[in-house]
Order: C-alpha cells, then sequence, then structure tokens
C-alpha cells in the first residue's frame, strides 16, 4: 500500500492505525494530522507513524486520504485540503456520519474516487462491523485497498447503494450503544432484586459476551439460538413473553429509524450551512 494519510487523529483513526501496523503495515508509511498535541505525541510514540498538525502536510504524496474528523469540521476540512488533492489525486475515504459523496467532491472542488464507510466503536479492539460504499470513479484496485484499510478493524460489507449508509449508520454505527443500554438494565434489574452490583454487572457483561461469540461461531441465526434457548413455558419463555407484550420489536424498529432518520438530517443540516 502506498502512502496513507488520516486527518484527524482521534479513537477511530487510531483504531484503524493500529490494525493496519498488526496487519504488516509500514509506520513509516502512515501519516496523521491531528490539532491535539498529546494525541499526536501517543500516535508517534506507540505505532511510529509520521505526525502533524497541518494536514496540508499530512496530505502531501498521499495516494489514500483518510477522512476521521467529526461531521460539522468536514466541509472546512475538504476546504483546506483542496490543493493537495487536486495535486495527488488520491483515494477519499470518509468515516463522517451522514456526509455524502457529492458533498465531499464539492467541498474539495474537483471529482475523485471516494469511499463511504461507517465503522462502529469496536473497531477499537479489531472487532469492528464496517459498511462500505464506492462512488463509481473507484476502481477495483481502489476498492480492494479501502477494504484493506478497514479490514484491519474487523468486519467489512459493501452495500451497493449510499443510501443504505444511513440504515448502516442506524444498525451497526449506533448499534452497540442498544447493547450497552440492554446490559445496563439488565445489570439494574438483578440488582434492584438482590444482586450485588459488582455480581450483577459481571454476569450481565459475560452473558453479552457469550451470546454474541455464540451468535459468531455457531453460525446460526439469531431467531434458532433463540427458539433453542427457550423451553415451552421456562423462565426464558416468561420474560419473552414479558418483551412481547411490551412490544419489543416495535420499539426496536421505531429506535432503528429515528437513528436512520438523523443521520439524513446530519446530511441536510450541512447541505444548508454550506
Amino acid at each position: 500500500m502506498n502512502r496513507i494519510a488520516f486527518i484527524g487523529g482521534g479513537n477511530m483513526a487510531t483504531a484503524l492505525i493500529a490494525g493496519l501496523i498488526r496487519h504488516g503495515a509500514q509506520p513509516g508509511g502512515i501519516a496523521v494530522a491531528e490539532p491535539r498535541a498529546e494525541a499526536l505525541h501517543e500516535l508517534s510514540r506507540e505505532y511510529g507513524v509520521a505526525t502533524y498538525t497541518d494536514n496540508l502536510d499530512a496530505a502531501e504524496g498521499a495516494s489514500i486520504l483518510v477522512l476521521a474528523v467529526k461531521p460539522q469540521m468536514l466541509a472546512e476540512v475538504c476546504r483546506g485540503l483542496r490543493p493537495a488533492v487536486q495535486k495527488y489525486r488520491p483515494l477519499v475515504i470518509s468515516i463522517a456520519a451522514g456526509i455524502r459523496v457529492h458533498q465531499i467532491e464539492r467541498w474539495l472542488d474537483t471529482t475523485l474516487p471516494v469511499v463511504r464507510c461507517m465503522p462502529n466503536t469496536p473497531a477499537m479492539y479489531g472487532a469492528g462491523a464496517t459498511a462500505l460504499y464506492a462512488n463509481g470513479r473507484v476502481s477495483a484496485p481502489q476498492r480492494a485497498e479501502a477494504q484493506h484499510v478497514l479490514d484491519a478493524a474487523g468486519l467489512t460489507v459493501w452495500v451497493p447503494e449510499e443510501e443504505q449508509l444511513d440504515v448502516v449508520t442506524a444498525l451497526s454505527g449506533s448499534g452497540p450503544a442498544y447493547f450497552f443500554l440492554m446490559v445496563e438494565a439488565l445489570e439494574n434489574a438483578a440488582f434492584s432484586h438482590g444482586l450485588s452490583r459488582e455480581t450483577a454487572r459481571a454476569l450481565a457483561v459475560q452473558t453479552a459476551f457469550g451470546a454474541g461469540r455464540m451468535l459468531v461461531e455457531s453460525g446460526e441465526s439469531a431467531a434458532t439460538l433463540r427458539q433453542r434457548v427457550t423451553s415451552p413455558h421456562g423462565t426464558t419463555q416468561a420474560a419473552l413473553d414479558s418483551f412481547r407484550g411490551d412490544h419489543f420489536n416495535e420499539i426496536v424498529a421505531r429506535a432503528v429509524d429515528a437513528a436512520r432518520r438523523r443521520g439524513i438530517e446530519l446530511s441536510e443540516d450541512m447541505e444548508s450551512k454550506t
């Protein structure tokens, strides 16, 4: 892989850098631009990558440019990168939620190969789930390069339509928070019935971990595993009946749709401001 520049050195960029180096990338071929001096020092110390406070310096000569800044900052960042992208024509990979390809191209003032992707926070542990979308200017080798960057953080899948990334954002992008909420609720429920906080937390966390591992390693669907652990008229059945009585599926569907619509609104908000 040629020189890759990360614009933004936050948690997600750090996760990707760590994964790339674990998979054999040379630190000398990776550059990071970040305004926080302490973050740059840590990236340099931990991974040996080149660090810069100026985005253009980091982007100089890069064949891959990873935009890893907050959506609200992306328009200004892209405008500042125009000289470099127009000179070197890199593959642009954006991890900014909600921001469309046409917005990125307009802010960069040029048409480029652009891959949008939506990783999630477990990428920091190499257990991420990332969906990618490529515009029509991305070549087959560039698709492979983009996938290589994101494979370093966990599972990757491609979607054929950009609009599907709004659903991905609501599913896997925001999804870890839904599971954290569930574990938190289980812990609180057990605590209210007399378990110590420490015991309730340990059991809730391990249960979530074990269930996730069963899903990954068994190859079975969630529905099949649920049925397999549910004895008729038993304790699990009683709990699931309670969930159904409270319309659990509808609650989840509304939550996912709320997140999906918010992703669309983020794009529209940025459009109106730029």
